[in-house]
């Protein structure tokens, strides 16, 4: 593949604009060599973190901010994002590395970090047709995508300095019981599917299998490519929600994120990695080489790709309900209630047929 494919920045959308300005100022502080008044474009970013390129002169950095008119909790905590990339950078070779951390509010209105900008292309749910690559490549693309996530269950968070960054005991127990929380507390029809789900996971946990550094939203598009070699992954990006925990559950919710070609039609319309192009491993081949790289025993799989498919029914779900209540005029929205239904479909197949592949066949 060509590499002109490389992720570009748009136009700062209209609401998004911050401060060039007060930036710059900021940063002529701090950053003293730098050279030029600050340019700023935008990355595409669904509903996380909102992401920037900053030029000065023929500098290029990464700039970080939480949502517009959002409470700074812990997914969108800059200081906590920005403290797991400077303790992993040495660690790990795949992460940004991280320039600065600014918790002046004042500067633009809320805290901010920057980071490198690591160049390369990334693969989305919807490409241009010319962008596709073919199937051997998307194979070796797949490859690579799960044996990194392995190697990142292998870092020494310990010799990383993030042994406080989460409490693994009790993950398990406590991520089933959060996340049917959230689902209750958004719930607004009846899906007894997703009902029957929620009953299930809280009956059939497993011992927590190990404890390590995990990403919790590890999926394509969340991953920097070598735009000479795609099959090389060249950065991770979007740390915010990483913690300490069970990596088996941090592979559900990639699994939950892998809609296959037989899934239920509407997954296929809120896919949010191109999964389902040829050449793709299917969930079961991306679990057994998953368990060949980490030699980690996959015996309780179907409970793990249940999870990650429930906590995704229940972050769209949490998304209708504000589209319910009038909070949200987005046509996208309209329909997000079908795919919460699709989800209990899946998770309830997986549970019944005891696999995570062929469910509708």
């Amino acid at each position: 593949m060509v590499s002109n494919w490389i992720d570009r920045p748009a136009p700062v959308r209209q609401g998004e604009q911050i401060d060039a300005e007060g930036l710059g100022v900021y940063l002529q502080r701090h950053l003293p060599d730098l050279s030029g008044s600050p340019v700023m474009s935008q990355f595409p970013s669904g509903f996380s973190n909102l992401t920037y390129l900053v030029r000065c002169g023929e500098q290029e950095f990464v700039l970080r901010r939480p949502p517009l008119g959002v409470e700074i909790k812990s997914a969108h905590d800059m200081g906590r994002e920005y403290r797991i990339l400077t303790h992993l950078y040495r660690h790990y070779p795949r992460v940004p590395r991280p320039i600065l951390h600014c918790t002046d509010q004042t500067v633009l209105g809320a805290p901010f970090y920057l980071m490198e900008r690591v160049e390369g292309v990334i693969l989305r749910s919807r490409m241009p047709t010319a962008m596709v690559p073919p199937p051997a490549l998307m194979g070796r693309i797949g490859d690579a995508f799960i044996d990194n996530l392995a190697e990142l269950h292998a870092v020494d968070y310990e010799a990383a300095g993030l042994g406080d960054l989460g409490r693994p005991a009790g993950y398990i127990q406590r991520q089933i019981g959060g996340w049917t929380k959230r689902y209750h507390q958004a719930r607004t029809d009846d899906v007894s599917e997703i009902e029957r789900v929620a009953a299930w996971l809280a009956e059939q946990m497993p011992a927590e299998s190990d404890a390590t550094l995990i990403h919790n939203d590890y999926k394509y598009d969340n991953l920097v490519l070598d735009p000479n070699n795609w099959s090389q992954i060249r950065a991770v990006l979007d740390w915010e929600m990483a913690t300490l925990g069970d990596p088996l559950m941090d592979l559900g919710s990639t699994l939950g994120y892998w809609i296959e070609v037989n899934d239920p039609e509407m997954m296929h319309e809120v896919q949010f990695s191109p999964t389902t192009l040829p050449g793709n491993p299917s969930r079961a081949e991306l679990v057994e080489r998953y368990a060949r790289q980490s030699g980690r025993d996959i015996i309780h799989i179907v409970f793990y790709y249940v999870y990650g498919v429930f906590k995704l029914a229940v972050v769209i779900q949490q998304l209708y309900r504000r589209y319910k209540l009038g909070l949200t005029q987005d046509p996208r929205y309209a329909n997000l209630d079908a795919v919460v239904y699709a989800c209990g479909q899946i998770g309830v197949q997986a549970i019944e047929k005891g696999r995570i592949d062929d469910l509708f066949t």
